[in-house]
């Protein structure tokens, strides 16, 4: 036992892996805050986690296509954008019917509601008669009482069927929450609170079909549906993704590989986006992540933001924005809420509605007030969007005050974090699960605790605030503060994070006895990209984030296999995050560490070969060594916004992207076997730029 056990007193913990709670061959459509998860033959099926959700309730919790009674056969499934999918089935062998006599397609819109057409075509040369059923219920659960699946609603559910046969009204109401639909058919057939029966008479070779919708209320009015149609050009979500597109940068590679993970990463991170409007303006910014996150989340809409700045820097702007709104204005334990603090997270469900969830929205999160200054200097160094940077001065202001201040409660110099909420989260960095904190010899570090890559953040967002200071809002006292700040940060964080033992390397925090958290992990990359750490050292920690114990052959680990907690499936413990890579690489790519750089992102681009080109939320800490492919986490979010984004950073720091004395330079580390790279139409200074890598050498030049 060491020294540290021994003082700490605490006997090693079990440590729970999250339940699959997705099936893997699920079919999810999303459309901002609204999205469907259902099985491959289309059906949500009763107390599972799938339906049909918007703005984080769910209003369709049974939706099941049954022919005479029985379920049918599937064929196949799948997206035809992010917005729409077909289910292809047919049917089993039936009393009355042979297997595989009729087919039945499902074409699936989603958008402000759901629209869904179902066709049923006899492939017979005789007459058929067929009891088709579309069985539906609504819930309107929580968000969170489906992720848990424990439903117990409050309130009072009124079903009405109306007399025409073709529509379905669902009234429910708790308290001061109410929540409203209606499902309609085009074809009539019996009504009941079980949802619509059609009898069918289907002469040889004929087919049948109906449109059903599914109306949610919201501001008094039903909204329809925005998308009907697989090609629908003038609707207005198909416009606004064929902006997107339109804007967005051209990729022109002689490298496969990089022109799918591209293409992808931009079809997806155009699904994640939200549109919000807080008072008079209307925001674009990046959800988290399908399933559960189509949400505001303070840290990962601000690293998926950085990431991708220079895809669509009106992301970046939007995330800005919207998240200096919701910025703390005063003291409430409940919600973890300080006044000029970043919020976590925003919910709109009925838990929260009701004051019974604190993420209204929940501020439990340590890093994303550092990172939101971090990420307002670096929009203003690709676009020097004066503006906007002195339109949120008060903000940032108040985001520096939260620092010293409420981030740093006991004054000792670093910024920790510690619950006040009886429904807070324990651990508020990006590592946030409940095991995500640990010792070297597995136990559970207790807060408050001052993690080092918050540290690295806060001696970032200071020195790039102090840029801003100077060369924006002509303040040049504030600058020089900032900057003596960082310093005396940097130095005092040399002094009291790195430890000697296994060759060197930085504690993943100081826990609330002022102990070293001993375990070694890939936010050490993060201190490389914040650039808290000395020329001298930086070298030593690339050489352990690469060594066998942390580098998987596909990423970084988050944890050393040499650590008691490590767990190749654990959520924080043993797994591989592209987002953190991207991080990492572009850490040492600031340390000139370019050979290492290039090793993680082509491990990482590599891996996506195994997952449609689309990097999902975490991969398996499985040795490459001894696995073909690299292993999807389990319940990894798919898209999930920080993966789709981690190839935008990839490429940024291969072609050495990058702003120098306000110009747009580039220094690419692309392997000349990779041949030419172009990209055309770059978003920067309120301009557009034309990067080219031949194979030699890189250039940078204006579009005209």
């Amino acid at each position: 036992m060491t020294p540290q056990q021994r003082k700490r007193g605490m006997a090693p913990q079990a440590i729970e892996l999250p339940k699959v709670d997705i099936a893997p061959d699920a079919v999810n459509v999303l459309e901002g805050s609204t999205f469907m998860v259902s099985d491959v033959r289309g059906d949500v099926q009763e107390s599972t986690v799938a339906g049909f959700f918007h703005d984080d309730t769910r209003y369709l919790s049974r939706f099941v296509l049954t022919v005479d009674g029985a379920k049918l056969d599937p064929l196949t499934a799948d997206n035809i954008n992010y917005y729409s999918a077909a289910f292809y089935l047919t049917n089993p062998e039936l009393p009355e019917l042979k297997q595989r006599s009729f087919s039945v397609r499902r074409a699936r819109f989603i958008g402000d509601g759901l629209t869904e057409e179902i066709w049923i075509k006899n492939h017979l040369d005789t007459p058929v008669r067929l009891r088709a059923q579309l069985l539906c219920a609504v819930d309107f659960a929580d968000l969170f009482e489906v992720k848990s699946m424990d439903v117990e609603k409050q309130g009072t559910l009124r079903i009405t069927p109306d007399e025409a046969r073709t529509r379905l009204h669902y009234d429910y109401v708790n308290g001061t929450f109410r929540a409203r639909a209606q499902i309609r058919s085009s074809a009539a057939g019996s009504v009941s609170d079980d949802g619509f029966l059609f009898d069918l008479s289907l002469e040889p070779r004929a087919e049948w079909s109906t449109k059903v919708d599914v109306l949610v209320h919201q501001n008094d009015e039903f909204l329809e549906p925005i998308h009907r149609a697989f090609a629908d050009p003038e609707k207005e979500g198909e416009l606004l993704l064929k902006k997107w597109r339109d804007e967005v940068p051209r990729l022109r590679s002689s490298w496969d590989l990089l022109h799918h993970v591209y293409r992808k990463s931009i079809v997806d991170l155009a699904a994640l986006r939200l549109r919000t409007d807080f008072g008079k303006e209307e925001y674009f910014l990046p959800a988290a992540g399908l399933p559960w996150f189509m949400a505001i989340f303070g840290r990962d809409t601000i690293i998926t933001s950085y990431q991708s700045l220079w895809v669509g820097p009106e992301l970046v702007r939007g995330a800005l924005h919207a998240l200096a709104e919701l910025q703390g204005k005063k003291v409430n334990d409940f919600k973890d809420e300080q006044p000029g603090k970043i919020p976590h997270e925003l919910r709109f469900g009925e838990l929260t509605a009701l004051g019974l969830k604190p993420h209204s929205p929940y501020y439990g999160t340590c890093d994303a007030t550092p990172l939101w200054l971090i990420l307002l200097s670096e929009y203003w160094r690709f676009t020097h969007d004066d503006r906007c940077i002195n339109e949120l001065r008060k903000n940032a202001m108040a985001a520096l005050a939260w620092i010293d201040q409420y981030g740093d409660a006991d004054g000792d110099g670093y910024v920790e974090y510690k619950t006040r909420s009886s429904q807070g989260l324990d651990n508020q960095g990006w590592k946030d699960s409940g095991d995500g904190i640990t010792f070297a010899d597995g136990q559970i570090a207790r807060a408050p605790i001052a993690l080092a890559e918050i540290q690295g953040y806060v001696f970032d967002a200071k020195r790039r605030i102090a840029e801003l200071a100077e060369l924006v809002w002509k303040d040049d006292e504030l600058a020089a503060r900032l900057r003596r700040e960082s310093a005396e940060l940097a130095e005092r964080f040399e002094r009291d994070f790195w430890i000697d033992a296994r060759g060197g390397y930085y504690a993943l925090g100081l826990d609330k006895d002022k102990l070293l958290i001993d375990s070694k992990t890939s936010n050490m990359g993060h201190l490389l990209w914040s650039g808290i750490i000395s020329e001298e050292r930086a070298s030593v920690i690339a050489k352990q984030l690469l060594g066998e114990d942390m580098f998987s052959g596909w990423g970084v680990r988050t944890l050393s296999t040499e650590d008691v907690a490590f767990n190749p499936i654990g959520y924080h413990t043993g797994t591989v995050w592209p987002h953190d890579n991207s991080i990492i690489a572009e850490g040492f790519m600031r340390y000139g560490l370019r050979e290492e750089a290039r090793t993680i992102i082509h491990a990482m681009l590599e891996a996506s070969r195994f997952t449609g080109y689309r990097l999902p939320e975490a991969f398996a800490g499985y040795p490459k060594e001894t696995n073909a492919f690299p292993v999807r986490y389990p319940t990894a979010c798919s898209p999930q916004a920080w993966a789709t984004a981690a190839p935008f950073l990839f490429m940024k720091t291969m072609l050495g992207i990058g702003v120098v004395d306000g110009k747009l330079v580039c220094d690419p580390l692309v392997h000349e076997r990779f041949g030419h790279i172009v990209l055309h139409g770059l978003h920067a200074f309120g301009s557009h730029y034309d990067v080219i890598w031949d194979g030699m050498s890189g250039e940078v030049s204006e579009t005209k």
